[in-house]
C-alpha cells in the first residue's frame, strides 16, 4: 500500500529527507507540497521525519481537478464508508493541498457529506476549517486520526487529484516539550529546531537498514513505539546544548558529541539526563570538550550530522565589511574542521552539516567560499534529484543568518 506524507514549510527539506532514507526511486512528487511513497506504512518511522507533517493512506486517485466532480465522488462513497467504522460520532474533516477551494466551498462540501452519513443514522461532527489544510494541532485536538476520525486531504497533480486519509501528524506536543522543555537552553549559540535536527540526522544517516526496524504494525495499538537500536554511532562535533544528540538517540543511534566550550558539554549532559527521565532509550551517550578544528574522536563514530559553527547572530542585515568578516571567521573555523576530521573518516563517510548562509535581500543568500571548494578538500557534494541541492536553506522570511544543509562524502 503507498503512502502520502504531507511535507512541512519548506518542502525540498522534506523531499531530500525522504530520498536519503528511501531513495529517489521510491518517491513521486505530487503539486508542490506532498509525495508519494512506495515504502512499506508499517516500516515508514513517520516519527523520525522532521521534514513532513502528516502521513496518510493514499486513497484514490481521480482524473480532474473539477471540484463539483470531486464532490459528487465523496457524496457516492461517504456513507458507505461511515459504515464500516466504530459506533460514536464521526467527526469529519477536509484539507485542500494545492487544489485553492475557497473556504466557504471547503464547509459547503464538507456539510453536505455530513448531511449524507446523516441519512445513514450515525452522527456526525464537521471540523471548520481556518485555512485550507487542518493544521496538526486541530488533527490531534478534533481526534481525526481516531477510530471514528476522518481527515480527506485533497492533492493537486496537474490534471489529477490524490485523495488521502490521514493516518498520522506530527507530535507538536513532544516537540515542544524537547525544544522548550529541556532545563539548558542558549540563544547565543543557536536555537537547534528538534525538526531541523532530524532532517540533518536522516541526511546525515543515509539509506535505512529494514532489517534493524520493527513493523510498528506489530505493536498493539495505544503502545508507545520503542526506538530501535540501530547498531550506528552518530557524531555532532559542535554539540552546542545537544539537540542533534537528543533526536539521534531516540531514533536510536548511539550518539558521540563534542564542543569546544566546556559550558555546552555540561548542558548538553544535563539535558540529554533530562531526556532520560522523559523517554525511553536505550542507545549509547559520550560527550566531551575539544576543538572540532583539531580533536581526534578515535572512531567513534559511523557518521556525522551537526550544525556548525553560524557565526554572529544578527537581527538586522550588517554592514558590508561585517559580513565579509563574518563570512571569513564562519570559512575558516568550518575548514579547518574539514581539514581535520578527513585524514579520521572511511571513504564514503558521509556528513551532514548545517552551515550558515547569509540573507542578503528576500530569498537570496551569501553562501561561504568553501561550498564551491568541496571537491578540493577532499569531499564529494551529494545531490537531490527532487529537491536540488541549491534549495536546502532552512530560513524564516525575517531571518538574517540562515542553515544550508550542505550533505558531502569523504572521497
Amino acid at each position: 500500500m503507498q503512502s502520502v506524507l504531507i511535507l512541512g514549510r519548506q518542502p525540498a527539506l522534506g523531499l531530500a529527507e525522504l530520498e536519503s532514507l528511501f531513495g529517489a526511486d521510491k518517491l513521486k512528487p505530487i503539486g508542490k507540497q506532498a509525495v508519494i511513497a512506495d515504502v512499506d506504512p508499517c516500516m515508514l518511522a513517520f516519527d523520525r521525519l522532521g521534514g513532513s507533517t502528516k502521513f496518510c493512506k493514499l486513497l484514490t486517485i481521480l482524473d480532474t481537478v473539477d471540484w463539483h466532480e470531486i464532490e459528487k465522488f465523496l457524496l457516492q462513497v461517504s456513507p458507505a464508508h461511515s459504515q464500516k467504522m466504530p459506533e460514536g460520532k464521526m467527526r469529519l474533516g477536509l484539507s485542500d493541498v494545492g487544489l485553492d477551494v475557497g473556504l466557504k466551498q471547503l464547509e459547503a462540501t464538507g456539510l453536505k457529506i455530513k448531511k449524507a452519513v446523516r441519512q445513514t443514522g450515525r452522527s456526525v461532527r464537521l471540523v471548520p476549517n481556518k485555512a485550507p489544510e487542518l493544521n496538526s494541532a486541530q488533527v490531534i485536538h478534533n481526534q481525526l486520526t481516531g477510530p471514528t476520525g476522518w481527515e480527506l486531504v485533497f492533492i493537486k497533480d496537474g490534471a489529477k487529484t490524490v485523495i488521502a486519509q490521514t493516518v498520522k501528524v506530527q507530535d507538536i506536543e513532544s516537540y515542544t516539550k524537547r525544544d522548550r522543555g529541556r532545563p539548558k537552553r542558549d540563544a547565543k549559540v543557536g536555537m537547534l529546531p528538534p525538526k531541523l535536527a532530524q532532517i540533518i540526522i536522516n541526511l546525515g544517516a543515509g539509506k535505512l537498514p529494514e532489517d534493524k526496524l520493527e513493523s510498528i504494525c506489530d505493536i498493539p495499538a495505544g503502545t508507545p513505539i520503542p526506538p530501535p537500536l540501530l547498531d550506528q554511532n552518530v557524531l555532532d562535533p559542535f554539540c552546542g546544548t545537544g539537540v542533534l544528540l537528543q533526536e539521534a538517540l531516540l531514533m536510536g543511534y548511539g550518539t558521540y558529541g563534542s564542543d569546544i566550550d566546556q559550558r555546552m558539554v555540561d548542558y548538553a549532559n544535563q539535558n540529554i539526563a533530562w531526556l532520560k527521565s522523559w523517554y525511553d532509550f536505550q542507545a549509547r551517550v559520550g560527550l566531551e570538550k575539544g576543538d572540532a578544528t583539531s580533536m581526534n574522536w578515535d572512531d567513534k563514530f559511523d557518521f556525522v550530522a551537526s550544525e556548525t559553527y553560524l557565526g554572529r547572530p544578527f537581527t538586522s542585515r550588517p554592514s558590508e565589511q561585517v559580513l565579509k568578516q563574518t563570512v571569513a571567521d564562519c570559512n575558516l573555523i568550518i575548514k579547518k574542521f574539514l581539514q581535520n576530521i578527513h585524514g579520521q573518516l572511511k571513504p564514503g563517510t558521509r556528513l551532514a552539516l548545517a552551515v550558515p548562509a547569509w540573507q542578503t535581500a528576500p530569498n537570496r543568500f551569501k553562501q561561504l567560499p568553501l561550498i564551491d571548494q568541496i571537491a578540493d578538500l577532499g569531499y564529494n557534494r551529494v545531490s537531490f534529484e527532487p529537491a536540488g541541492s541549491g534549495q536546502l536553506i532552512y530560513y524564516r522570511p525575517d531571518q538574517i543568518v540562515a542553515r544550508e544543509l550542505l550533505v558531502i562524502t569523504r572521497k
